[in-house]
C-alpha cells in the first residue's frame, strides 16, 4: 500500500518526473522500507498485468512502427526476388522483355504481399507456435505462385520453372525473416515494449468484465484502476489495484507509460460520463469510453481496438502518418547532422573558448505523452548561472547570456544538438517546442495557466514548429502568450502532414532571421 502511495503522492509540478527506471527504483525503495508482510501485500497490489519493465508510450509506439517497417521490408524483398527471377527467365534484358514474360512474376510477388496481410501474418499471437506460422507462410507463397501460374497460362508465358524457383527463394526469405521477427516480438512482449498499457477509470462491473477478458486474451496490460468513490471501491478488481481518485490520476507519474485511459462507467450515467471525460481531456493520453461492456463481443472488440496500434503495424491513418514522420525525421535528420558537422564543431570550439564550462547544456523537458526527456543544446549562459528548470526565462540583454550565446540564441544555432534527440526518437524535426519541466510564466507554472496545456504533448516535440514560424518563440511572459502558444501547437497537431512539415522547415530560417525583436 505504501509503495503505491509513494508512486502517486507527488505531482510533476513539485518533483521531477521519473523515467521507467526511476519509477521502478522508487517502488523498490518503498517496498524495501516495509515490513515483510507489507511488502508481500504490495507485491500483490502490482497486479497481474505489470510487465517486467515499464516502457514509455513513445518507445512502445516505436515498436509498432517497427512492425510497419518489417511489413514493408517483406514487400520489397518479394518484389526484388520477382525482378531477379524474371530477369533470369526473360529472353533478353528485363526492360526489353515482352510484358507476358514478366507479368507472372510481378503478379506472384504482388499477390504474396496481399496474401501475407490477408492471412494476418503481421499479427503475432502471444501463444502462436512457430511451426503454425511457417505453415501459413508456405500457404501464402503457394497461393501467390498459383495466381502467377494462372497468369502465365493466360498470357502463354513459359513461367513454370521460374515460378518454382521464385517460390523456393521467397519461402526461404520469409521463413528466415519471420523466425527472427517472431523471436523479437516475444522478447518485446516480455519487456513490455509491444503490449499497450491501459488505465481504467471506474471501479465498476464493466471494469471487472473488461479485466477478466483482458486476462484471457493477454494482448493489453491493465496497470491500475482509478475511482472517485474510494470509500466504496475495493482494493483491487480482478487483481488489478485501485490506485486512487481521478484527481490522483491527473497528477500520477505513471501516465507517460500509458497508451490509453478507458472510462468503464455505465454509459447511461450521462452526467457522470460527461464530467469524467471533461476532467480527463487535460491529459495527453487517449481517452476511450467503454461501450457495450456487458456483451462478450463488445468486450472483445474493445480489447482488439486497444491492441491494434501495437500489433497491426500501422493499420490506421494515425499510425501511417507517424510512420511517415519517423522516416522523414531519420532521413533528413541524419543528412543534416552529416552536412552540419563542420558547423557543429566550430560552434563547440567557440563556446569552449568564450567562457569556462561544458560545451553542451542538458535540460529535462516534456516529450511525447508527458514523458521526461533530456534535451541537448549548446551552452549559451554562464555555467554558474544555468537554469535547468527555466524558473527565470530569458529577457533582452540578459546578463546570464555569454557573448557567443547571444549569437547562438538569436540564430537558434544553439538548438542544433537536438538533431541527436531526433535520431534517438525522443523529438521530431517539426512539432511543438519542448518546454522545460516546471517552466514558469511570472510566478506560476506555465502548465497551470491553460487547461489544455498537456495537449501539446500528444505528439513528439520538435526542433522547430508551427508556433515558431507564427511568431510564438522564446520565453512566455503572460498567460495570453501561453494560451496562444498552446493554441498554435494544437492546430499543428490537428493538421500535421508531410507537406506541412516541409513548409515549416522551409519557413523556419527566414522567420528566424527576419525576427530581430524576439528574445531567445
Amino acid at each position: 500500500m505504501a509503495a503505491a502511495a509513494a508512486l502517486r503522492k507527488a505531482s510533476p509540478a513539485t518533483k521531477p518526473p521519473l523515467d521507467a527506471a526511476g519509477l521502478q527504483a522508487l517502488a523498490a525503495e518503498a517496498v524495501a522500507a516495509m515490513p515483510s508482510s507489507a511488502a508481500d501485500d504490495d507485491a500483490d497490489r502490482r497486479g497481474p498485468f505489470r510487465p517486467e519493465k515499464l516502457v514509455s508510450a513513445r518507445k512502445r509506439r516505436s515498436g509498432a512502427l517497427a512492425v510497419g517497417l518489417f511489413r514493408r521490408a517483406d514487400a520489397l524483398a518479394l518484389l526484388a526476388l520477382g525482378a531477379v527471377v524474371a530477369e533470369i527467365a526473360a529472353p533478353g534484358p528485363l526492360l526489353a522483355a515482352p510484358l507476358g514474360a514478366v507479368l507472372p512474376f510481378a503478379v506472384a510477388s504482388l499477390t504474396a504481399c496481399w496474401a501475407l496481410r490477408s492471412f494476418d501474418l503481421y499479427r503475432f499471437g502471444r501463444d502462436e507456435p512457430l511451426g503454425r506460422r511457417f505453415a501459413r507462410l508456405a500457404g501464402a507463397v503457394a497461393a501467390a505462385a498459383g495466381v502467377g501460374a494462372a497468369t502465365g497460362a493466360l498470357t502463354g508465358a513459359q513461367s513454370a520453372s521460374g515460378l518454382l524457383a521464385w517460390s523456393g527463394l521467397a519461402l526461404a526469405a520469409l521463413l528466415s525473416a519471420h523466425a527472427w521477427w517472431w523471436s523479437t516480438v516475444r522478447r518485446w512482449r516480455r519487456t513490455g515494449k509491444l503490449t499497450p498499457n491501459v488505465l481504467v477509470v471506474g471501479a465498476t462491473r464493466h471494469a471487472e468484465r473488461l479485466i477478466q477478458a483482458a486476462l484471457e486474451r493477454r494482448d493489453v496490460n491493465i496497470l491500475g484502476v482509478f475511482d472517485d468513490r474510494l470509500a466504496r471501491a475495493p482494493r483491487s478488481i480482478g487483481g488489478v489495484p485501485v490506485l486512487g481518485t481521478t484527481d490522483a490520476l491527473l497528477e500520477h507519474r505513471i501516465t507517460p507509460y500509458v497508451d490509453r485511459i478507458v472510462v468503464a462507467v455505465d454509459p447511461s450515467a450521462k452526467t457522470r460520463v460527461r464530467e469524467l471525460m471533461q476532467r480527463l481531456k487535460v491529459l495527453p493520453n487517449e481517452v476511450t469510453l467503454l461501450v457495450d461492456a456487458d456483451e462478450e463481443a463488445g468486450r472483445d472488440a474493445a480489447l482488439a481496438r486497444l491492441a491494434d496500434s501495437a500489433l497491426d503495424g500501422g493499420a490506421g491513418a494515425d499510425d501511417r502518418r507517424a510512420f511517415a514522420k519517423r522516416v522523414q525525421d531519420l532521413l533528413i535528420g541524419a543528412l543534416a547532422l552529416v552536412l552540419l558537422s563542420p558547423l557543429l564543431a566550430a560552434i563547440a570550439l567557440a563556446v569552449r573558448l568564450d567562457s569556462p564550462g561544458p560545451v553542451f547544456f542538458r535540460q529535462r523537458r516534456h516529450g511525447f505523452n508527458n514523458e521526461a526527456i533530456t534535451v541537448w543544446k549548446f551552452r549559451t549562459m554562464r555555467h554558474e548561472a544555468a537554469d535547468a528548470k527555466a524558473e527565470r526565462q530569458v529577457t533582452v540583454n540578459d546578463e546570464r547570456v555569454t557573448r557567443i550565446g547571444r549569437v547562438l540564441r538569436k540564430t537558434s544555432l544553439d538548438e542544433l544538438p537536438q538533431l541527436l534527440n531526433v535520431l534517438k526518437g525522443e523529438m521530431s524535426l517539426v512539432g511543438p517546442r519542448p518546454h522545460a519541466i516546471g517552466m514558469k510564466t511570472g510566478e506560476i507554472e506555465s502548465s497551470r495557466l491553460v487547461a489544455e496545456y498537456a495537449w501539446r504533448h500528444r505528439i513528439k516535440p520538435g526542433m522547430t514548429g508551427w508556433a515558431a514560424i507564427k511568431g510564438s518563440r522564446g520565453p512566455l511572459h503572460t498567460a495570453a502568450e501561453v494560451r496562444r502558444r498552446v493554441s498554435l501547437d494544437v492546430e499543428y497537431i490537428d493538421r500535421q502532414s508531410f507537406w506541412l512539415d516541409l513548409y515549416v522547415m522551409v519557413m523556419t530560417l527566414p522567420c528566424l532571421l527576419g525576427d530581430r525583436e524576439a528574445a531567445r
